[in-house]
């Protein structure tokens, strides 16, 4: 068994699965996966992106619009035969495009937990969870 088969992902309704993030990572580092990142532009650009992943915007700030050019860029960013991971904030946003990847034609599976995570009692994310907090790559501006 390869390590990238040692976690199987989770089911889900309407797009291949969830994975952990340790998940995802181990597939893009095998070449299995590319990772889209659908945060907004801003939200990469401030909070922080994953080297490496290709940043794809779901929904555009401001107005939260769905951007228009999604299944041409996630087409030219996913190779044929290859999985996508979504990436999103919290693992909500990565749902709808794994969905909409998975009507495209490409197996398609969600991060769990996003990139910064579930947000805490206090209504913060960073602390809870999330590819950031787990102490994989990533960088910030």
């Amino acid at each position: 068994m390869s390590s990238s088969d040692s976690k199987p992902a989770s089911p889900a309704q309407g797009y291949a699965g969830d994975v952990t993030p340790e998940q995802a990572a181990a597939w893009v580092a095998a070449g299995e996966a590319v990772m889209v990142d659908v945060r907004s532009d801003a939200e990469r650009e401030w909070v922080g992106f994953v080297p490496g992943a290709v940043g794809l915007a779901w929904k555009q700030w401001p107005g939260m619009a769905l951007n228009p050019v999604f299944d041409e860029g996630l087409r030219a960013a996913v190779p044929q035969g290859k999985k996508a991971v979504l990436l999103c904030r919290s693992g909500v946003r990565s749902i709808a495009a794994a969905k909409r990847a998975t009507e495209l034609g490409v197996e398609a599976y969600n991060i769990l937990e996003g990139f910064e995570g579930d947000a805490d009692e206090h209504g913060h994310r960073g602390a809870k969870g999330g590819w950031r907090l787990r102490g994989l790559p990533w960088k910030q501006n």
